[in-house]
């Protein structure tokens, strides 16, 4: 058995305006990370920082599906896969699947964080997306001094 994140979030804006904030660094910085070195966009290697941190995040897009889903690994026991149902109103459906670590004290505290960072990436992207809001300004300046 592995450990898998799971976040869902329904934003009502249309796949295609999602999915451009999801890959296109420009918008992800208005939500998520500092700086990225590029688009998201498949077997794409990128670098990603965020405010809060001073490390290098090393991101390797494996799949694209344009409005549909968006697939990268930037931990090597792990997949993130990001998935988007468009319904009937033009609202988005976003799900976020991080798998699998084996069972472990670690990787229970790994799990926990990570669930409970996608979640805060899905109501911080449905901020953005809906409202052109940057929730996560400021939001983790306290981390800074830890």
């Amino acid at each position: 058995m592995k450990l898998i994140c799971k976040a869902t979030i329904q934003i009502q804006k249309p796949a295609g305006v999602v999915f451009e904030n999801i890959v296109n660094p420009g918008n992800m910085t208005h939500y998520f990370i500092a700086t990225s070195t590029g688009r998201m966009e498949e077997k794409a290697e990128l670098v990603w920082t965020f405010p809060e941190f001073e490390d290098k995040c090393p991101v390797s897009v494996t799949a694209i599906v344009p409005d549909r889903s968006v697939e990268f690994v930037w931990d090597p026991e792990t997949v993130v896969r990001v998935e988007l149902n468009e319904l009937e109103d033009k609202s988005t459906v976003v799900k976020v699947t991080e798998n699998g670590k084996e069972i472990s004290e670690n990787n229970l505290k790994w799990f926990g964080g990570n669930t409970e960072g996608w979640a805060n990436f899905l109501a911080c992207l449905k901020a953005f997306s809906e409202y052109g809001i940057n929730l996560r300004k400021g939001a983790f300046d306290f981390m800074k001094q830890l």
